[in-house]
């Protein structure tokens, strides 16, 4: 009965345990183990979906099997972040920060002063802070807010790091140490995580 239910429920510890519930006999779970190995061993080879997986979908249900959870585990900021490329200084101006950047090719900076990391900036708030007539002169740490600028830690999932992108409307995001917010670990990018997808962008 054991074996059985090892096999069709393929969790042979818990049969041990019931079998043992039942006899109160410790000579039992030596034999019983093997048993379960054996017919455990068995079923996953004549059927690789256990009973009740093929029952839930049957009703409609689909629950994330083991290959889906390594998928998920696989899908890490760590794995596709890379080291970070132009940033701009904290004490600059928005007016220096344009000027800097008219001729760049990406559209989010990471500002930084002497702790390291303390913001990321966009092109259009950049755009808006001088369009709206607005002190030109303001630096650029005065815009961003040191402590609570939005970031990703390696071991976050890359669909954290896509919701905060489109939350923030960056398309950069820098990676910090979990210990210091301010200490950058790399960055990434909205092309990598749509890349890490199987999406590409037009």
């Amino acid at each position: 009965m054991g074996a059985v239910f090892a096999s069709v429920v393929r969790a042979p510890m818990t049969s041990v345990l019931m079998i043992f519930e039942m006899t109160q006999d410790y000579a039992v779970i030596v034999p019983l183990m093997i048993a379960n190995l054996v017919s455990l061993f068995i079923a996953s080879r004549l059927q690789e979906e256990p009973i009740y997986e093929a029952l839930a979908v049957q009703d409609g249900i689909h629950l994330p099997t083991a290959e889906t959870r390594q998928r998920y585990g696989q899908r890490q900021v760590v794995r596709v972040m890379q080291a970070a490329g132009e940033s701009l200084p904290a004490e600059i101006t928005v007016r220096e920060a344009m000027e800097r950047v008219r001729s760049s090719e990406v559209r989010t900076w990471l500002v930084t002063d002497q702790r390291g990391v303390v913001g990321v900036i966009n092109l259009e708030r950049l755009e808006r802070e001088l369009g709206e007539g607005k002190d030109e002169d303001k630096k650029l740490g005065e815009l961003t807010d040191a402590m609570a600028f939005p970031h990703v830690h390696p071991d976050h999932g890359l669909d954290l790091a896509l919701e905060r992108m489109g939350a923030n409307q960056l398309e950069i995001l820098p990676v910090v140490n979990r210990a210091d917010v301010h200490k950058l670990e790399g960055v990434v990018t909205l092309r990598d995580v749509l890349n890490a997808y199987g999406v590409s962008r037009a």
